[in-house]
Parts: C-alpha cells; structure tokens; sequence
C-alpha cells in the first residue's frame, strides 16, 4: 500500500510541476519551486502528522504549516488538550517541515487564503483525503473553488483520537463508585500503595500508579479529589493482561525507509552524543531536550527502549506506543541523526566503541520518575561515569507524559464523548474509502 501511495504521490508531483509556473524573475534553467501549505490542530501530535507533512512536503520543494490557534479550535471542536505554545514546538521539531504560521484559523476563509497565497508565496493548500467539515461546511471550500487545493491519502492506522483512546484505558474504564473511598477501592485490587491514584498491577507483575510517572511529588497530581471518581486500568489482572489495543498502523520497511531520509553516517571526527529513553507519546518535552542534547556535539544518536523494558519499568498498559511507533516519532524529529532501535537499557563500552559516542547525555526530567538527578537509574550509566564521558543537562521544561495523562483525566467525560463520536466519523469514512459499506 505505501509503495503504490508513493507512486501515486510521484504522479501527481509530476502534474503539479507541469502546471505551476514558474516564479517570476526565477530562469527558467533554475529547478521550479513549489511552496505547500498545509494546516491543523495538530494536538497531541503524533507520527501521522509527520507523515501527513512528508506526503505534503512531496508535492513541492517547500512546505508551510499553520497551526491552529487554542481559540479557533475551542470554538470549532472543543478545546484542544495541548495548548498553543505545545502544539507549536511540536510542529517545528519535525524535519519535514520548513516554516510554521501560528495562530491559524481553524476555517480557512477567502480573506484568509488571500493573505496565506500573497504573505507566503503559497502555490497549494494540502489536506488528507477524509473530509473536513464543521458546521456543515467543507473548511477548504475556497481554496477547491480557486483550483489551489490538493489532496493526500491520509495515514492510516492512527490518529489523535485513536492516541486518546488508549490513554482513557488507564484512565476511565472500570469506575469505582463515587462515594467509596480511595483505601476500598485500593483494597479490592489487593494492592497497598500510597499516593493519588489508586494502585494497578502492571504486566510486570508489579504494582504501579499514576504518581510513578510523576515522581511520587505530588505536583499536578494535588487537585485530584479523593471524592472523585476511581479509576483503574480494565482487564483481567489475574491473567496479567497488558491492557490498550494492538496498533492498528502497518509498519512496513518502506515506511521506515521513508522517515529515515537523509540520514547519513557521522563524518570522521564527529562529536557524537548519545541519549536513550522510552520517548513514549513522543511530545514537546522530548523535543525542546532532544534540540538541546543535539546542540552538544555534531551527531545525535537516540536510543530507543524496547516495550518489554518500558513495561518493566512502568508498569499499566505502558508505553501507549509500540517499538515501532516510537521509532518513526523520533526519526521525524529534525534534531535527530540517527536511531538505536530497542535500544540495551544499559550503556556499554562496547555500545559506545562501536557508534563512535563521544558523550552520553540524560536530562534532569524524566518520564520513568519525574526527576533524575543523576544518580539515580539503577548503575545504567556506571560504565560512562568511569569513562568521563556522561553528563546530566539540564531539561529545557518540565512537561512529561503525565503532563498529558492528568489533562486527559481532568475531563474523562468530555473526552470520552468526544473520541466515541469521533471514532464512528472514523469508522464511516474507513469503510466507504474501502467499500464496505451495506
């Protein structure tokens, strides 16, 4: 499917460069440029965004996204779980795109295309293949009519609402009752852990909570009313069933070849830094830290756990994303050079021989425990401490997967109405694109 999508895709490019000018003052011997804007929301942002930016930057030279503001978005859909500034860091992280327009809004008007075509040069506004309609109402209705509108298939497999999904499985299946206490609800899982959350058998066997993932600090965990309602993952625990859906996104080498354009081996001599985690719903902390680490050498190579080891390490129905998934996230980042996939837990001399690492770094905020201040991690960089070579760099900011989770549970019900009537949207379109409609 992705080779036939990429000839596709060549075919179209090819009619694209045929039918736009050329730029004027541009010679004629000069390679035509073709500058795309595309636009979203992009919240909670994910590998299929950054594929949907790769297909759009296929049909030019250049690609423009706009980012849709919190208000346009609020106003149109609902307000959106990351805010401006998140959304924003996320979209200029990836590698496929060349410039960022905030504050969009969430229906492209006339006026607004006109300043979008003569502000950025733009030749073709680009969207997925599905429909975009709010109110009734095709939001690229203008752009179509002026012939200034092209279409890519979109990635099928995963989406936000499909992301969202999963979290609410930690989060929103199996309610307690409202008035029982926090100590029953514990008691019935015949678990005894302390903290905000009521304690889970992971799939490791162990017992986990949500303050694992933070910390154990409290933090933005302090508001959670013991009044509120209960949750805990669904499932038979008895069984050690790890919870959350299998993917649904086919991962093919082409895809993987796909994301890894452009990379290439360090030179002779090169700094090379290395930094290795889970990067489980691969966000804006992973990336502000990820565009610093990269500052400290020449080549970044990231490391890539294995679910079995986040699983170990975090218990619940964690990481939300698979190997595969992950990998695909962290190779759209513009920071990155290259990827360790599933990744040894411990930094070896030999690791380090072998890929030419001249600094291992890890950052003071940590998904796995909230802070890390370098001591901590179980000896997993005792060899590089010996060898002089790790070093703890400060996090830009503190936002986390748990920076996500507790926005996510904070508004169970909406969210939840929101994916079911979303996942059914999905489903229609799914099906009438394949035809198994009747």
């Amino acid at each position: 499917v992705h080779i036939l999508e990429e000839k596709l895709l060549s075919a179209k490019r090819e009619d694209i460069l045929a039918s736009t000018p050329s730029r004027p003052g541009q010679p004629s011997s000069a390679p035509k440029q073709i500058r795309i804007f595309m636009d979203g929301a992009f919240d909670v942002m994910h590998y299929g965004h950054m594929n949907a930016f790769r297909l759009g930057r296929s049909l030019g030279t250049y690609l423009i996204v706009g980012v849709n503001s919190d208000e346009s978005i609020t106003r149109c859909k609902g307000p959106p779980i990351m805010n401006d500034e998140e959304r924003l860091a996320s979209v200029e992280g990836c590698k496929f795109v060349d410039e960022v327009v905030p504050d969009c809004p969430y229906i492209m008007t006339s006026e607004y295309l006109d300043h979008i075509f003569d502000k950025y040069d733009v030749d073709y506004v680009v969207h997925g293949d599905d429909p975009c309609i709010v109110d009734g109402r095709d939001v690229y209705e203008s752009a179509k009519r002026r012939g200034r509108y092209r279409s890519i298939p979109r990635t099928e497999g995963v989406s936000t609402t499909d992301i969202v999904g999963r979290m609410l499985l930690m989060t929103k299946e199996h309610h307690m009752g409202r008035n029982r206490r926090r100590e029953d609800s514990v008691a019935s899982l015949g678990s005894a852990c302390s903290g905000s959350i009521s304690g889970v058998v992971g799939a490791a066997g162990r017992t986990a909570s949500f303050d694992a993932l933070d910390g154990g600090d409290g933090g933005m965990m302090d508001d959670y009313d013991d009044e509120e309602d209960i949750s805990v993952l669904a499932g038979d625990m008895s069984r050690g069933e790890v919870l959350g859906r299998q993917s649904k996104f086919l991962t093919t080498s082409m895809m993987l070849r796909l994301f890894s354009a452009g990379v290439t081996s360090p030179e002779e001599g090169a700094r090379v830094i290395y930094v290795d985690g889970a990067w489980d719903m691969f966000h804006c902390g992973h990336i502000e830290f990820l565009k610093v680490a990269k500052q400290r050498g020449d080549y970044l190579i990231v490391g890539i756990h294995g679910d079995t080891t986040v699983n170990s390490r975090r218990g619940q129905n964690l990481p939300l994303m698979n190997l595969h998934e992950r990998v695909l996230s962290v190779l759209g980042c513009k920071y990155v050079d290259d990827v360790l996939i599933d990744a040894p837990f411990e930094v070896t001399a030999d690791m380090v021989a072998s890929l030419r690492i001249t600094e291992v770094v890890h950052g003071t905020v940590t998904d796995d425990g909230g802070f890390f201040d370098g001591d901590s991690g179980g000896g997993r960089y005792d060899h590089m401490r010996k060898m002089g070579i790790f070093k703890t760099i400060e996090s830009p900011n503190n936002f986390k997967l748990m920076s996500i989770l507790t926005r996510i549970r904070r508004k169970q019900e909406h969210f939840q109405a929101k994916i079911d009537r979303k996942k059914r949207a999905e489903r229609e379109w799914f099906d009438n694109k394949h035809g198994k409609v009747g």
